[in-house]
């Protein structure tokens, strides 16, 4: 287990690393890809090629479903982390706006498009294969690798993005330093693969093949037999997917253009959110196993939906920083309590035979829906109401549809894998 959860951990991080830059770096790109003009508006443009990459999710879902439950989870791995590897590093080599006009935004466009394809079949397939490898007293704790890998994704994009600004200087890094980091992910997407061709097949999915359960056609028979479960799967991630890109890419933004921090400070604020998630996730997971996923993640929704008005409103106040830095940090520790069973429950909820498929289609739908335009969402709320903490409203709406999912679904933790 220990080398299946490395394994799947290092090629989805590294993945992770690779799609997170562009969201971490958004005001930057805006000034650099889009017409110069009002800073909000390059931001919008920035945000919305950012959703563009969602979009596609669930196209790259069925692909690599397809893929993962006809031919195995191992191929589709190998495949999904090259698919995200050489878009990225072409990002580093993209001419700007300056330099050839509307040709910079619509090759970016192209690029994104590219690496939403790839991570649409990237995560659900990192969680199949580690949740399959695992007992089932440790699904929840073994579910959380993948979580976990793709905090430490983010939090090495968040690093190396630090460091080269540290490096080089913020003037030197606007000119040509923003370069570096996406280059880099052309080294870190090829050690991905060489680690991946060395996995072994998921246990569970060989088991299944040699009874002759593999479905070629799974797309078709996860819509026909498994609707309610992927509507179920769409709505309890939406507590997820909307929050987390909320933490982990618009506060950034959020933070420097709305409430006066530095883009250093901002930046230091998402590490410590990476940080936050990252030792709460594991916790949940853990606890998961042991008290089960729906009664955690109810517990979890709730506190979430009660005290994120809160945190808004204190974040918003701005004096001093320290109290925006701190709000940020419970918000993504509540984020990291929720999330931290999803992987396994996932995975528990559809059969072997449409597994990947099922649970892809599921997640990445609310991904592209509610994930990928949360930063975009988010800035139209803001510049519409004219108020900061009104984004907290919209998380609060994605917790009351999850709940009304878990209160419906019925807990497999502690049940063998159909």
């Amino acid at each position: 287990m220990k080398k299946v959860v490395a394994s799947g951990m290092i090629g989805n991080g590294l993945e992770w690393y690779d799609y997170a830059l562009y969201g971490q770096m958004a005001a930057l790109l805006g000034t650099l890809f889009f017409p110069k003009g009002d800073a909000s508006v390059q931001l919008l443009a920035t945000f919305g090629v950012f959703a563009a990459g969602f979009i596609v999710r669930p196209l790259g879902a069925i692909l690599f479903g397809w893929i993962g439950d006809a031919y195995g989870r191992k191929n589709a791995m190998v495949i999904a982390v090259l698919m995200m590897a050489i878009p990225t590093g072409c990002i580093g080599l993209l001419p700007t706006y300056a330099e050839v006009g509307i040709i910079a935004p619509v090759l970016l466009t192209i690029i994104r498009l590219l690496q939403g394809l790839s991570l649409g079949g990237e995560f659900a397939g990192s969680i199949t294969y580690i949740v399959e490898h695992a007992p089932a007293n440790k699904r929840g704790w073994a579910g959380s690798a993948s979580l976990v890998s793709l905090i430490l994704g983010f939090l090495l994009g968040s690093l190396v993005v630090n460091f080269t600004v540290s490096l080089l200087g913020t003037e030197e890094f606007t000119a040509w330093g923003w370069r570096v980091p996406f280059l880099a992910g052309i080294i870190i997407g090829l050690v991905g693969f060489y680690i991946r061709r060395c996995c072994e097949e998921s246990p569970v999915y060989e088991a299944a093949k040699q009874d002759n359960n593999i479905s070629k056609t799974p797309v078709r028979e996860a819509f026909a037999k498994h609707p309610w479960q992927m509507l179920r799967g769409f709505a309890i991630y939406m507590s997820v997917t909307m929050p987390f890109y909320l933490a982990s890419v618009y506060f950034i933004s959020f933070s420097e253009h709305h409430l006066g921090a530095s883009m250093k400070q901002a930046l230091n604020f998402n590490v410590y959110n990476m940080l936050a998630m990252l030792f709460t996730m594991p916790f949940s997971a853990w606890l998961s196993d042991r008290i089960g996923r729906r009664k955690l993640m109810i517990t979890a929704v709730i506190a979430m939906f009660f005290i994120t008005p809160i945190l808004f409103s204190q974040m918003v106040i701005g004096e001093p920083m320290l109290s925006i830095g701190v709000a940020q940090f419970i918000f993504a520790a509540l984020v990291g309590m929720y999330s931290g069973a999803v992987p396994a429950l996932l995975v528990e909820m559809f059969p072997t035979n449409i597994r990947f498929t099922g649970m892809a289609i599921a997640y990445n739908v609310a991904a592209a829906i509610f994930g990928g335009t949360a930063p975009i969402v988010c800035e139209w709320l803001i510049r519409s109401t004219l108020d900061n903490s009104s984004i907290g409203w919209y998380v609060m709406f994605c917790n009351i549809c999850s709940l009304i999912a878990l209160y419906y679904y019925k807990d497999r933790f502690n049940q063998p894998l159909r």
